[in-house]
């Protein structure tokens, strides 16, 4: 796939703050017509399966989602959730970040399960990239505010939240 190999390059100019070569590398990826996969999430609703786009406000639900996450962050950083920032690879300043990281797309997944299943019900969210730290660190503080087991299949294993911990130990 050579859009990951662009995407990777970009991403390593990014994280050593070297911005204006990243600048380039996604440029010239346009000029080229190299399109980096968005990062897509599904869960399974009754007979739908709805799928979630990071960043993208398309779903029928997207303001209820993301009225929900907003109180849900504030919720999280009463309990200590410090958003993990550093995955955000863009020149932005860091409260865009956050608003950034809030929309990946498996947060608002999981943002979905919450509301439209019952109390207890297992979340089940399965997504086309691996989780950002950021997302798995979320998703553990989640588990634990709302009382749910969440399960969410990235491209390289399944992560079972719950009660505030991951079956990965934190290693994937």
């Amino acid at each position: 796939n050579v859009a990951s190999h662009y995407v990777l390059l970009a991403n390593i100019y990014s994280s050593a703050g070297l911005w204006d070569k990243a600048t380039e590398v996604r440029r010239r990826m346009k000029e080229l017509g190299v399109r980096k996969e968005p990062g897509c999430s599904w869960i399974e609703y009754g007979d739908e399966v709805h799928k979630f786009i990071a960043g993208d406000s398309s779903h029928p639900q997207s303001e209820k989602l993301r009225e929900y996450l907003e109180t849900l962050w504030e919720k999280m950083r009463k309990v200590g959730y410090v958003p993990d920032t550093s995955c955000v690879l863009h020149n932005v300043e860091e409260d865009e970040k956050e608003v950034l990281l809030c929309g990946h797309s498996e947060k608002l997944a999981i943002a979905f399960g919450i509301l439209n299943t019952s109390p207890g019900t297992v979340i089940r969210v399965a997504k086309n990239l691996r989780v950002c730290n950021d997302c798995h660190l979320a998703t553990k503080f989640i588990s634990k505010i709302v009382d749910r087991e969440i399960i969410l299949r990235d491209v390289r294993r399944f992560h079972h939240f719950k009660n505030g911990t991951c079956s990965c130990g934190d290693y994937w």
